[in-house]
């Protein structure tokens, strides 16, 4: 099933796309240079700032021996530092990967390893998390052209350079690690093409222009934070960065700051609606606010509605995945509905759903979503195995979701994989379980998600050896030092034996019931 007709064509957006992500902000600079285009705090940098500095900083990752090709990894939470490394980084050709400090050092040496880094940078300033990586892996803290105590890791002499691609649908932009399903990291090739074109596809879709403050506090180490810092540069609008998310300084934003547009997950609206219960406010100040999206997790739609009548607007649901930049379909602004589904296709996108025996379903059944488009990712880094099983010889991307489509709007009603959606971020099983059977009490573990306020917890089943005391407590700990926060278990259960079949394959479904059923 192909798209249904846009108003917005792939002629509209291919038109407007430069071919590097730096490239961005060029017109605003040419246009509007003194218009704000970054703020984090009290501080703002306008579009002349921002391009100067950008090109001052790819001089300063040449000296540090980055080279075209290489791959820079950028340790930090949403900052203007942040911002500024990752477009020069492109400026240079060089691969951006952005990592979430509250990693584990686990964690961050994988993706470290498997990318084959050259140089690390750490937002020491911004970030307490990126100090202690900084320190653990011998950072030297210095100036990077106008970016004050920046940590800069070692340099890699192993680490070798990939080809450079004119063609911007060929050259690597970022790369964006998920835990795959055998808890490895996976590396999403991403090319500027691909953010480019989803980028700018959202922004014509949301309707966005110089007008609109944005705000930022949806990770920029997650793919919606990148893509939220192009599509408002390349409107020529504003970037509103927020390191971490406090419902009290969203609420002051909305009402005081000129914030037009917000995007989160349903936790984001979750927590602005208790806060303002909690802080007994009658009615919140929606200020300048003219959009609500949410995407990332399955839409409550008792929240949905609470939300709308508290900002009175319609709250906007829409779908997306890293491996397709990650823009898939989105409820319209100018067609609100009141139901779950994650709206019509983005211009330039195609889709289908595919049975179980292989072929197209069209009656509106559940199957298989998959798509098609220049969103679509390159592929795995040093990975075509994976890469051939998840993109077809013609282009098809299999997201692994379940999907129905009713009228060319489209609903998920499920997942193929077992992975879990916490607060906006995926969560796989396998990595968690990995980690607590690493445990020398532990003889088996499997980790399911358990829905919680439009948001799903991680809730982890364990078997120990036979005789061991070690308590859930224990083991909490000991999975704390090796998980980022939204990985951990919100419960950790001990069983005598977890149910199996005899083969010997745990029945992850019974241990979902016995949840839903307690």
């Amino acid at each position: 099933m192909a798209s249904a007709a846009q108003a917005i064509d792939v002629a509209d957006i291919i038109k407007d796309i430069p071919d590097r992500l730096h490239q961005t902000m060029d017109r605003a600079v040419a246009a509007t240079p003194d218009h704000p285009a970054l703020v984090e705090g009290f501080v703002t940098w306008s579009y002349r700032k921002l391009s100067e500095s950008v090109g001052q900083v790819a001089a300063v990752l040449r000296e540090l021996g980055v080279r075209p090709g290489d791959r820079v990894m950028i340790v930090s939470e949403n900052c203007i530092a942040l911002a500024v490394l990752l477009l020069a980084a492109s400026r240079i050709d060089a691969w951006a990967i952005v990592a979430n400090p509250r990693l584990s050092p686990r964690e961050l040496d994988q993706i470290r390893d498997h990318s084959g880094a050259r140089r690390m940078f750490f937002t020491v300033d911004v970030s307490p998390e990126a100090a202690s990586h900084a320190t653990r892996v011998g950072a030297t803290v210095s100036k990077v052209g106008p970016l004050e105590n920046i940590g800069v890791g070692q340099l890699n002499e192993t680490a070798t350079a990939e080809p450079v691609h004119a063609d911007p649908a060929k050259q690597v932009a970022v790369l964006i690690y998920t835990s795959g399903t055998t808890g490895t990291p996976k590396g999403v090739m991403l090319t500027h093409e691909n953010m480019l074109f989803s980028g700018r596809a959202i922004a014509l879709f949301r309707k966005m222009d110089d007008r609109d403050r944005v705000y930022v506090v949806l990770p920029i180490s997650h793919i919606v934070g990148v893509s939220l810092l192009l599509q408002t540069l390349m409107a020529g609008g504003t970037v509103q960065l927020v390191s971490k998310y406090d419902p009290a300084v969203l609420a002051k934003a909305i009402a005081e700051e000129g914030v037009t547009i917000l995007n989160g997950v349903p936790a984001t609206f979750q927590r602005l609606l208790e806060y303002k219960t909690l802080q007994g406010i009658e009615k919140l100040n929606t200020g300048s606010l003219r959009m609500i999206t949410v995407a990332g997790a399955p839409l409550d739609l008792d929240l949905k509605r609470r939300t709308e009548q508290e900002l009175g607007l319609s709250l906007l649901n829409g779908y997306g995945i890293t491996e397709c930049a990650p823009g898939i379909s989105g409820v319209r602004l100018d067609s609100p509905r009141a139901d779950e589904a994650v709206g019509t296709l983005l211009p330039g996108i195609e889709a289908r759903i595919v049975g179980r025996d292989g072929s197209i379903i069209n009656d509106g059944s559940v199957g298989e979503l998959h798509v098609r488009g220049r969103n679509v990712m390159l592929g795995y880094y040093r990975a075509p195995d994976i890469t051939a099983k998840a993109i077809d010889s013609e282009g098809w991307f299999n997201t692994g979701d379940l999907a129905r489509s009713e009228g060319g709007c489209f609903f998920i009603v499920g997942r193929t994989k077992e992975m879990i959606i916490r607060s906006g971020f995926n969560v796989y099983p396998a990595e968690v379980e990995a980690v607590l059977s690493s445990h020398d009490a532990v003889v088996q573990s499997a980790v399911v998600g358990r829905p919680a306020d439009g948001n799903e917890e991680v809730v982890a089943f364990v078997q120990l050896l036979k005789g061991s005391n070690v308590t859930s407590s224990e083991l909490m700990a000991f999975a704390s030092k090796q998980l980022t926060s939204y990985k951990r278990p919100s419960q950790i259960i001990v069983l005598d034996a977890l149910p199996a079949t005899s083969t010997g394959k745990i029945l992850k479904h019974k241990l979902a019931e016995s949840l839903r059923e307690a």
